[in-house]
C-alpha cells in the first residue's frame, strides 16, 4: 500500500511530465528557427541600370541598399581622350536625405512591379533602362526608355546624377595616376556642374579629391580646385 506522502510524490511527478516535455518541444522550435535563412533581416536594395550603346559609359549600374550602402560598376571609355574601353567599380554610402528619398519614389512608383514605360515608340532612344526593388519579401523589375511616372523620372534623374559624380571620380582617379597634367581641365568641368546642380553625392568621390589635395606633385590650383569642391553644397562633401 502507497503512503500519502508516495502518492503525493507519484502525483507531482506525473504533474510535471508535460512541463518537461513543452520545454523540449519549445527548445526545439527555436532551434528550428534559428535554423531557417533570415530573409526578413535582408537590407531592401534599389537597383538602376542603363545600356546605352554609343555612348559614355555605355554600360552602368547602381545598386543601393535601404542602409545606404551603395555598389556603382561602369563599362566605358578609361578616359575622355581614349578609344581604349575597360570596367570600373566602386563602393560608398549615400547620403541619409537621398538614400530615404530613393526608397519613397520607390514605394510611390509601386516597387517597379508593373509597366512602367510610356509606350510611346517615336520618342527618341534613350538608353535601355531598368528599376529593380528586392526585399526580404518581394522582387520585382521593370525595363523603360521612358516612363510617364512622376516617380520613376525623379529617380532616372537621381540615378543618372550620381552616375555623372561618379564618373567624374573614375576619370580623376585615371588621371591622376597617369596624366596629371589632364587634372586641372577635368576639375574645372566638374566645378561648373556642381555650380548647376548637375552632380550630387559628392561625399562618393571625396577620396580621390582628397588625394590630389594631398598631391604635393599636383600644382597648386589644381589642388586648390580640389579643396573647393569638397567644400561646396549642403554638406555635399562632408559625409553624412
Amino acid at each position: 500500500m502507497i503512503g500519502t506522502g508516495e502518492a503525493r510524490s507519484h502525483r507531482v511527478g506525473r504533474e510535471q511530465r508535460p512541463d518537461r516535455w513543452s520545454l523540449i518541444l519549445l527548445v526545439g522550435c527555436l532551434a528550428l528557427l534559428w535554423s531557417l535563412p533570415t530573409r526578413a533581416a535582408e537590407p531592401a536594395t534599389v537597383t538602376f541600370s542603363l545600356d546605352f550603346p554609343n555612348s559614355d559609359p555605355e554600360h552602368y549600374s547602381i545598386a543601393v541598399q535601404s542602409d545606404g550602402h551603395a555598389r556603382y560598376e561602369c563599362a566605358g571609355r578609361i578616359s575622355a581622350d581614349s578609344e581604349d574601353r575597360g570596367t570600373y567599380e566602386t563602393e560608398f554610402s549615400f547620403s541619409d536625405a537621398t538614400r530615404a528619398r530613393i526608397f519613397d519614389l520607390a514605394a510611390q512608383a509601386h516597387y517597379f512591379s508593373g509597366k512602367i514605360d510610356s509606350g510611346n515608340r517615336k520618342l527618341a532612344f534613350t538608353g535601355a533602362k531598368k528599376l529593380v526593388y528586392k526585399d526580404g519579401q518581394r522582387e520585382s523589375a521593370a525595363a523603360y526608355n521612358f516612363s510617364a511616372l512622376p516617380a520613376v523620372q525623379q529617380l532616372t534623374v537621381l540615378f543618372q546624377s550620381v552616375s555623372a559624380t561618379l564618373e567624374f571620380g573614375r576619370r580623376l582617379a585615371h588621371y591622376h595616376r597617369y596624366q596629371k597634367l589632364a587634372l586641372d581641365d577635368e576639375l574645372k568641368r566638374m566645378e561648373d556642374q556642381v555650380r548647376r546642380g548637375d552632380l550630387i553625392e559628392l561625399q562618393a568621390v571625396k577620396p580621390v579629391l582628397q588625394e590630389i589635395h594631398d598631391d604635393s606633385s599636383v600644382i597648386n590650383v589644381v589642388r586648390a580646385r580640389a579643396q573647393r569642391i569638397m567644400e561646396m553644397g549642403p554638406g555635399a562633401a562632408g559625409g553624412r
